[in-house]
């Protein structure tokens, strides 16, 4: 309702101060807006792209966003870099998500920004700043004459948008810019700087030749000579003043001589006496600037020499090179940078300069000729988006973070996505830019918060990752098919956490599909959590896997020493309806228990208990932040698992001071000592299992060593200390 009333005080306002038909203009650039901005949501919440331009230049001044914008959006583009484009008053903070880069051109540092940078820096995000002016410092802008005539209050508005947009500047990686001069001011405020001449779209490219096609067509040899000066901005008025008396010269020197102007530029009185050989235009679509400057003889494009005109760009020689006219500039800045003076066109120190060049090429039709062929040629092989991108994408690649995405079957609690969620936050600490992908069709989450750390999360069945990703890491057999899915994953790798075949009976079909996951996949690598896991890698199926040790959070699994008073309690954990799990064996061990002596607590995330169990408490699908208050709840952990690529709950019981009778198995040998650190005791046998609980119990002894010898196990399993291999082995991957 607000946004309304905003948009109706300022329809009125417009049309009370410039009519009718200025409301209806605005109107359809306001909708043509809004349209993009539909456009730009529908994908931003679902796709996945690489670089978003954010726009701070509006409809009111839309020459600078379409070359620093529209244009290298096109230069990634022919490249095959998927980009997006927002205007900075409607960048959203979800958008934060969908993108690896974000280049603010020309904005302000408002605080909707300034939080979106922060989030992105938080991400590992890159954030750069594009300026093709010496609009971010009020050092610079004081030296533009026509400031001068503002009121107080509106320079003091253009001053503060100017020191803003510094602020934002200084918050970026890099910077992005247009000249030598613009680069060595930018290189003061930020460590990276990239010079990204302006070019000229395909669009402009087409429309150019048009532009000659026609003039070809429309062409009458009656002597006249046409001189075109195409005023960028009422600031360049000063600059056409500079060779306003060479003009008056050359109009009373040649009769056939006429002028063109178009912009916002204001006709000087010494002009008034050749009226009839003037025309004077205001500013027209860029679409119809080629047939405007098509249709004069010689380009004018005089600058005085002061640092803010060193820093502007070389637009109007391009534009006029496309079309085949030549250009006489002032030898400044970017002109002096791109224009080879007397062949891609003429370049003026003087007045005496400026009236010879001109003279030579009112008087020369064919040299005339000469310079507006060889600047075409210059300016199609080097100043078009098709040619001169490639820059571009290697300063964007040089200063991206490492990008990885880990696919998850869902976001359910698990000891695999436990440890994929693990190696996602070490790696975000380290300055990773990492993404979640979940590949359950029914997630609609945006975000994923674990352990302090925030993740985008990418819909892997409902949406397209069109961004380059360093790697992608697939969790679970059910993932893979995502890393075939993408193209644009540069690597491929395959977390195995264990033999997911035999989750399934024999004979079912997912047993054979979660198999041929480990079989012949060119160019995937192989990492897993256990020793065991990598030997039958390598002898079932000749990968050499790249070892990545589990560890736990153990500031989490604070210890707790235990005084075995009053009853004890037994905790047992596992997927009752799992074979390998092996449930019913513990509960068997139960029975044999004193119900007097003994409680226990059965803790589950799949799997409800049998009729038989003795269960004092049941514990469903407890949340991953609170399994730590179970474990210091109870004082023994018994343990029958058969098959574990790695075993978490015998580590967090040790973790958090209590004791562990377990079943040995691959995932529990690296690590279990029977006697040690637990008590171990073999597979079918539940008395064996009973009395190591009552051998614990009655032995203080032993408990002391136990737990002295759990707490070490434990200290040396903290992820924090694993963490420097865990970078290691995912560097590798990339």
């Amino acid at each position: 309702m607000a946004k309304w009333r905003e948009l109706t005080a300022k329809t009125v306002k417009t049309l009370q101060k410039d009519g009718p038909r200025k409301v209806g203009e605005k109107a359809r650039r306001y909708m043509k807006r809004r349209q993009a901005e539909r456009q730009e949501a529908v994908y931003a919440r679902g796709d996945f792209r690489e670089v978003l331009f954010i726009n701070g230049c509006d409809e009111h001044l839309p020459h600078p966003g379409r070359y620093r914008v529209s244009h290298q959006r096109e230069q990634l583009e022919s490249l095959g870099i998927t980009t997006g484009e927002v205007y900075f008053e409607n960048l959203q903070m979800e958008t934060v998500r969908c993108y690896r880069v974000f280049i603010f051109f020309r904005c302000p540092c408002t605080e909707t920004i300034r939080d979106f940078v922060e989030e992105a820096r938080r991400l590992n995000k890159t954030v750069l700043y594009d300026v093709d002016d010496l609009v971010f410092d009020t050092a610079y802008t004081d030296q533009i004459p026509y400031l001068e005539n503002m009121d107080p209050e509106q320079r003091e508005s253009y001053d503060e948008n100017v020191r803003s947009m510094g602020r934002l500047l200084d918050l970026c990686d890099g910077a992005i810019t247009t000249t030598a001069c613009l680069g060595e001011a930018l290189a003061e405020r930020v460590s990276r700087v990239l010079i990204n001449r302006n070019v000229a779209s395909e669009e402009m490219v087409s429309l150019s030749r048009q532009a000659m096609a026609a003039r070809e067509e429309e062409r009458q040899e009656d002597g006249r000579v046409r001189l075109g000066y195409f005023s960028g901005s009422i600031t360049h008025n000063d600059d056409f003043q500079m060779i306003l008396p060479i003009l008056v010269s050359l109009l009373e020197q040649y009769d056939h001589l006429e002028l063109y102007l178009m912009g916002e530029l204001d006709l000087p009185p010494q002009l008034e006496p050749w009226r009839d050989r003037i025309e004077l235009e205001p500013f027209a679509d860029w679409r119809e600037l080629p047939a405007r400057i098509a249709s004069v003889d010689i380009n004018l494009a005089p600058l005085r020499e002061t640092v803010f005109n060193r820093a502007k760009s070389e637009n109007k020689w391009i534009e006029a090179a496309l079309v085949k006219v030549p250009t006489v500039a002032s030898d400044v800045g970017a002109f002096r940078e791109m224009v080879e003076n007397g062949k891609t066109g003429i370049l003026c120190r003087d007045e005496q300069q400026w009236k010879e060049a001109l003279q030579a090429l009112i008087e020369q039709p064919q040299y005339r000729h000469i310079i507006g062929e060889a600047a075409f040629r210059e300016c199609a092989a080097r100043c078009v988006t098709a040619a001169s991108g490639f820059s571009l994408l290697q300063f964007i690649r040089e200063l991206e973070r490492p990008a990885v995405i880990f696919f998850l079957p869902g976001f359910q609690v698990s000891g695999g996505v436990m440890v994929a969620l693990q190696h996602a936050r070490l790696l975000q600490e380290s300055g990773w830019d990492v993404t979640l992908g979940s590949i359950d069709e029914e997630e609609d989450r945006e975000w994923y918060e674990f352990e302090g750390s925030r993740f985008p999360v990418f819909a892997a069945e409902n949406s397209r990752l069109l961004t380059a990703v360093d790697c992608g890491v697939a969790t679970m057999w059910s993932t893979c098919q995502c890393l075939d899915k993408w193209p644009s994953l540069e690597n491929r790798a395959y977390l195995v956490q264990n033999y997911e075949p035999d989750f399934y009976v024999p004979g079912d079909p997912l047993r054979m599909q979660a198999r041929e996951t480990y079989g012949y996949h060119p160019g995937w690598k192989y990492l897993t959590v256990s020793p065991w896991c990598a030997d039958w890698l390598r002898e079932q199926y000749g990968h050499e896997a790249f070892l990545v040790p589990n560890g736990l959070e153990t500031a989490k699994f604070y210890d707790q020493q235990r005084t075995m008073d009053g009853k004890i309690r037994i905790l047992i954990e596992g997927d009752s309806t799992a074979e390998h799990k092996n449930v019913d064996e513990s509960f068997r061990a139960a029975e044999l228990l004193e119900q007097g002596k003994y409680e226990i607590w059965y803790m589950a995330y799949h799997g409800e208990p049998k009729d038989w169990y003795r269960v004092d408490k049941f514990l469903p699908q407890v949340p991953y932040g609170q399994v730590q208050e179970v474990y210091r709840q109870c004082d023994i952990l018994l343990k029958s698992s058969l098959l574990e690529s790695f075993s978490y709950p015998p580590l967090e019981m040790m973790a958090s001071g209590g004791f562990v009778v377990a079943v040995e198995n691959e995932g529990n040998r690296e690590y279990l000592r029977d006697g040690e650190n637990c008590l171990l005791y073999p597979a079918g046998e539940p008395e064996a299992a009973a009395e190591a609980i009552r051998r614990i119990c009655r032995d203080v002894q032993l408990r002391e060593h136990l737990y002295a010898e759990g707490q070490r196990t434990a200290e040396t399993r903290e992820w924090r200390q694993l963490r420097q291999q865990i970078l290691e082995t995912y560097r590798k991957l990339i």
